[in-house]
């Protein structure tokens, strides 16, 4: 059907155009509305982000370098302070390979580098991320890095900087206190993108001290302001941001103490660390032989890495808190402070006739024909093994465990280093849970002359003869604004404490083991007990044929010698403990006694202690820094290193946690382990102390 037409009237088409009329003038009005608000919002709420960008097109703004608080030690004297330095670097992003030999070749001109530091270099780039600065030369005069400057426009990708570089006054001395700092790597910058870890001449805190305490001393980094044009002329300088250095950071150490110790150790393999008794305030904490800080701060070559990594003296770890040790002899004071506290009366005596049969095994005393009858401060100032044999086979070494605790023994002490092995002290339940296995009568013999199973760090042993000093539970500190005041009496009677600090008196003074070690200042005796402690088993054709000394042995199949005391000994004020690897007591004026002698004369009468030091250290082929020159230029003789070998390192792998620390860590392990479970025990041989 179809439909009839519709008649468009002159009223329809008037409303059908105001209609469309209202919908275009409301759409205009909305488009008005929303271009008005997208304004009000780009003028008002984004302002700042737009004049910001505006800004960085017409300002060029580079990182400043925050300087780093520095590290003083008690009386204010830095350990790790800053020094102006001029500098070059290359970012390898802003130069194009074919300019690359031509701009190297220019600064090797203008900075007179010798041609192995130009081929450092010319490695160093081909190993570097493209964001990654590439250093070319630190510590310039002003002359040769003015005349960088001058030669800017002609070096591309080559940036001058002036700023602070760090140093380490002490050298090797504090190595391992305060680690050194360094570049960060790629995989640094990768994780957080902080355009801070890619500024020339950053350096953040890579071991010790310097990366434990990086959030207080890095700072804030500043900003150098220019003008530039549309192509990146340069217009003015403008108003530089100022830097906010890093917060000094005052320690316990003594740097003046620091330094003597390190240098008294001399050729050894060792540690010493000095308690105030009153406190509990480390003086000094000292491993040598170490590497230079400051080396590794400027970055140190693969060549350098290689020669620490070989030497059997292991210089990269640090000994003082990843070092564990067998504390031999050392660990007799204590017991007898538990045989005390134990019923023990101390006149009981024991006839050491130089061994004893215990089942089928024969165990035997450091002196071959005996000490004859002993009480319980002859044992100890004569090291008896004999005394302690009997006593702790009566006694039991679950009786003594939990006072080799108390004193300080297997302790994890809060001082702000990442690395800490604490040790071991055993007892009747440690064995059965690690071993599945019951203790034996030989394991508590081992126990008692400090073998076996038993391991300490020399922090430890500081601690022990500090708390057995002050009769308090002294906690170790490092930063002097988290001393621990206050300490709470050890829960031993004082009458058991004083007869254990006059049997040290005794070691020392009174005809017994540590006579070495008696001081010559007037007025001040050292109390103190040495100790020798066993790395090895003896096999029975070498006991037919005869038992070779600690001077006919590797070096590291000898005895480690062991030290601890405290002084005044009438009135203690400072407690040591000195723990030498292999040294086997060969040289006298290297061994224990008079090492832990003349680092607590130092104490008291300066003038005396580096007279001593004085007379012998030219013996030992000079002061610390002489020596490792020469030993570097001996190792670079014998290996003729490629070019290669100067690159400089560049990987994440730091001192304290290097493959050399953890295969020594892995054979100290494996050789306690074989003395502990092995057939032929240490006990059975008695070497817990140079015969007499």
């Amino acid at each position: 059907m179809r439909r009839s037409p519709t008649i468009v009237t002159e009223a329809m088409q008037a409303y059908s155009f105001s209609r469309r009329a209202w919908l275009l003038g409301a759409a205009q009005a909305g488009f008005g509305t929303m271009l008005v608000g997208r304004m009000a919002w780009l003028a008002i709420a984004e302002n700042d982000r737009y004049t910001a960008m505006a800004e960085s097109n017409r300002v060029n703004a580079t990182l400043v370098p925050p300087r780093r608080g520095w590290l003083i030690d008690r009386h204010g004297v830095p350990i790790a302070n800053n020094r102006t330095d001029f500098r070059v670097d290359i970012i390898p992003d802003r130069l194009r390979d074919e300019e690359a030999e031509r701009v190297l070749q220019a600064l090797a001109r203008i900075l007179r580098l010798p041609p192995e530091e130009v081929e450092r270099v010319r490695i160093d780039l081909g190993r570097a991320a493209g964001f990654q600065p590439v250093q070319v030369a630190e510590k310039l005069d002003w002359e040769r890095f003015a005349a960088v400057s001058v030669h800017l426009p002609e070096l591309p990708g080559v940036q001058p900087t002036r700023g602070f570089a760090r140093h380490y006054p002490g050298g090797a001395a504090v190595a391992h206190l305060t680690g050194y700092v360094g570049a960060p790597t790629a995989e640094q910058f990768k994780e957080t993108r902080d355009p801070l870890l890619v500024t020339p001449g950053f350096k953040l805190g890579k071991d010790g001290l310097e990366k434990s305490l990086e959030a207080r001393l890095r700072g804030q980094a500043g900003a150098k302001r220019v003008e530039v044009t549309a192509r990146g002329k340069l217009v003015a300088e403008l108003a530089t941001r100022p830097d906010v250095p890093g917060k000094n950071t005052r320690l316990t150490i003594d740097a003046g103490l620091q330094e003597y110790a390190a240098r008294r150790l001399g050729t050894n393999s060792g540690s010493t660390v000095v308690i105030d008794c009153r406190t509990g305030e480390m003086l000094c904490m000292v491993s040598m032989p170490a590497y230079d800080p400051n080396s590794f701060s400027d970055g140190i070559s693969h060549l350098e890495w290689q020669m620490l990594s070989d030497n059997d003296h292991v210089p990269l770890m640090n000994k003082v808190t990843q070092g564990l040790y067998p504390p031999g002899s050392t660990v007799k004071p204590m017991n007898a402070l538990a045989l005390l506290e134990a019923g023990v009366a101390p006149t009981d005596r024991i006839n050491c006739t130089g061994a004893m049969r215990v089942g089928t095994g024969v165990f035997h005393c450091h002196k071959r024909h005996g000490h004859g009858p002993l009480d319980m401060k002859g044992a100890v100032a004569q090291s008896c093994d004999i005394y302690f044999y009997e006593m702790i086979r009566r006694m039991g070494y679950d009786r003594i465990a939990p006072v080799a605790r108390a004193v300080g023994l297997g302790q994890k002490f809060d001082l702000p280093f990442g690395s800490q092995r604490y040790g071991t002290v055993p007892d009747s339940a440690w064995k059965l849970a690690k071993y599945k296995d019951r203790w034996t009568v030989a394991d508590g013999l081992n126990a008692s002359i400090g073998q076996g199973y038993v391991l300490a760090n020399p922090l430890q042993l500081a601690v022990l003869a500090a708390r057995l000093a002050s009769g308090r539970a002294l906690q170790p500190s490092l930063l002097a604004s988290q001393v621990h005041h206050d300490a709470p009496a050890l829960p031993f009677q004082s009458e058991h404490l004083q007869l254990v600090r006059e049997a040290m008196w005794g070691v020392v003074n009174g005809g017994g083991t540590g006579g070495a070690a008696r001081m010559n200042v007037p007025g001040v005796s050292l109390a103190g007990k040495t100790g020798t402690a066993q790395v090895r088993r003896i096999t029975m054709a070498e006991r037919r044929s005869g038992v070779l000394t600690n001077g006919q042995l590797p070096f590291k199949m000898r005895d480690h010698a062991l030290f601890v005391g405290f002084a005044p000994a009438d009135n203690p004020r400072y407690a040591i403990s000195v723990v030498l690897e292999h040294n086997g007591h060969t040289v006298r004026n290297l061994d224990t006694p008079m090492i832990g002698r003349d680092i607590m004369t130092w104490l008291f009468d300066r003038d005396r202690a580096i007279a001593s030091l004085a007379a012998i250290e030219p013996s030992w082929g000079g002061d610390i820094a002489t020596r490792m020159a020469a030993d570097e230029a001996a190792y670079r003789a014998a290996h003729r290193p490629a070019p290669a070998a100067a690159a400089t390192k560049t990987d994440a792998v730091v001192p304290s946690d290097a493959p050399a620390v953890e295969a020594a860590t892995d054979l100290a392990n494996q050789t306690q382990a074989d003395m502990a479970n092995g057939i032929d025990t240490p006990a059975d041989e008695g070497t817990t102390e140079p015969n007499p």
